[in-house]
This record gives C-alpha cells, sequence and structure tokens, in this order.
C-alpha cells in the first residue's frame, strides 16, 4: 500500500453527475488551486434497440467544464465497464486531455477479442489509450497530486484512483448498505476482489470514497460519497471484519442470481478501445451480437 503517497491536506473539488439511466456516477475533479481538472468514468447515452447514440450526459459535464473555464487534463477509466459505454473520446474531443486506464487492459482485450472475433486489426496492446497505469503510479492534475491502486477482482484491469484526499473505487466496493460489485465476469475472482477491498480499507478513515454506481437500496436518495471508515464499520459484504473465506461465499452465492448486464455486449466492444465505437469495412459504426459467448 502506498500510503506514503495519500495527502489528506488537499480537498480535490468533485462535482457528481448522475446517469439513472445505468445508475453510473461520473465525475469532474478539480485542482483546488488552479483550472486544472480531470474526468472519471464518462457516459455515452444509447438506445441499444434502436441503435442510437447520443451525447446528453457527455454534453453536460463538457458544458459544466466549459461554464467554468476548466483545463482538462485527464479522462479516467476506473475500469473496462460491462454496464455503460464511455464517452472519453468524444470529450476528448471537444475539450482535450488524455484517456487513461489500467494496464491490465490488455488482458480484457485480449479476452474479449476472442468473444467478439475481433481481426488482427483489432490492437491487443492498450494502444488505443493515451496512458496506461500500473500499481503505484504517480500524476497531478494540475497541482493536485494522484496514485493509483490496482484493485482486480470485478475485471483485470480495475484501478482505484487516490486523488488529494478522495478516492474513486470504480466497481469495488458499493455505498456500505449496497456491498460490493459482482466478480463472475470472465477475469474476476471473488478471492482478488476482497483483498483489493482490503486495500482500499487500509486508507485512513477520512479519506473520502466516491461509487462508480448506485442502486439505491430500499428506495433511499440515491448516493455516492461515504468513508472508509463508513465501509469498514458498516458495508453489508465487508464491514466489521468479514473473513476473506466468508466473502467468498456470499459473493459466490449472490453472482450466480444476477442477470447479464443489459448494456454488456456494446460496452465491452465500445470500451476496450477507449470509447471508440468498433467500424466495419466501409467505416459504418456497427456493433456485434455474439450468440452464447458471454
Amino acid at each position: 500500500m502506498k500510503n506514503e503517497l495519500v495527502n489528506l491536506s488537499q480537498k480535490a473539488e468533485i462535482t457528481p453527475f448522475f446517469d439513472q439511466q445505468t445508475n453510473t456516477v461520473s465525475y469532474v475533479v478539480k485542482d483546488p488551486g488552479s483550472i486544472s481538472c480531470a474526468v472519471i468514468d464518462s457516459v455515452l447515452d444509447i438506445d441499444y434497440a434502436a441503435g442510437r447514440l447520443t451525447y446528453e450526459h457527455a454534453d453536460e459535464i463538457i458544458a459544466f467544464v466549459k461554464n467554468r473555464d476548466l483545463k482538462l487534463e485527464w479522462l479516467i477509466e476506473t475500469h473496462v465497464h460491462a454496464d455503460h459505454l464511455s464517452a472519453a473520446p468524444y470529450i476528448q474531443s471537444q475539450l482535450g486531455g488524455k484517456i487513461g486506464i489500467g494496464e491490465n487492459i490488455t488482458i480484457v482485450q485480449e479476452t474479449f477479442g476472442k468473444v467478439f472475433n475481433e481481426g488482427t486489426e483489432f490492437q491487443r496492446d492498450g494502444s488505443q489509450f493515451d496512458a496506461l497505469f500500473k500499481d503505484g503510479d504517480t500524476y497531478k492534475i494540475g497541482d493536485l497530486e494522484a496514485f493509483v491502486i490496482h484493485t482486480p477482482g470485478h475485471t483485470p484491469a480495475c484501478m482505484t484512483h487516490v486523488i488529494g484526499d478522495a478516492a474513486f473505487v470504480g466497481d469495488t466496493l458499493f455505498m456500505p448498505d449496497g456491498g460490493t460489485a459482482r466478480a463472475d465476469f470472465p477475469g474476476g475472482d471473488a478471492g482478488e476482489l476482497y483483498d483489493s477491498i482490503q486495500k482500499i480499507l487500509s486508507l485512513p478513515d477520512e479519506m473520502r470514497l466516491f461509487m462508480c454506481h448506485d442502486y439505491a437500496p430500499g428506495d433511499r436518495e440515491f448516493a455516492w460519497e461515504t468513508t472508509v471508515a463508513q465501509e469498514k464499520a458498516d458495508n453489508i459484504h465487508v464491514g466489521k471484519g468479514t473473513s476473506r473465506e466468508e466473502f467468498i461465499k456470499l459473493r459466490e452465492a449472490r453472482d450466480a442470481t444476477l442477470a447479464v448486464p443489459r448494456l454488456i455486449l456494446p460496452s465491452l466492444q465500445v470500451n476496450m478501445r477507449a470509447g471508440e465505437v468498433p467500424r466495419d469495412k466501409q467505416g459504418n459504426q456497427v456493433l456485434k451480437v455474439p450468440i452464447n459467448a458471454i
């Protein structure tokens, strides 16, 4: 754990953007001392039945950045999402910035390159992204210090981004009453997920944690911010000292009851390409539906 890199005195300015269609939370993270910012886990709108892409969610973020005269430096993907499409290249075309993801994107590309029968023109080396993060890598948003923690289990490429006094946990943890993310996708592993969560919970108790999703259990209001202390005390899957063996049993039993995410097929094809929609030989945007492959 890179706790020596934690700097709680740097208070990141965080603005959430909640997409109720996919229960995803995107964030604009601003350096309090400059105009520099980052966007984390953006969403591209899709009407899957109609085969139509639109940009309402991304345009809201773009307008926010432009109206405040901010400088976008990073577009961060915490992992290859299976439940929404990334709008990173669209936002990049409007605002600039570099698109970054964990270096194990190459494992995801190799796995799903086979599922979608991608040809040799589909590069499986992560070159679609501007930056591939390794565990412990550091970067800056203006003067705001950030570092990454490799937190696999949900997918092999999952990374938690610690930015000042805030950590963006992707699909490892949910709010305490939501528990944890599934670990049954190809390359997922419940034991690895438990170990990754322990890395997050070893951060300082006062560290703010920001979720990638919230499903409002019990019909409460949607929420996406908590703390390490609150997760350790109250998380229904890993709180109060749940053992690794207990967690694996619980997680695997729960995963066996879960349906395949509605947007998994378009999401994986787009997100493993850094948000670019695949094209056919004529240059038309197309999505495949492999049969009995997921």
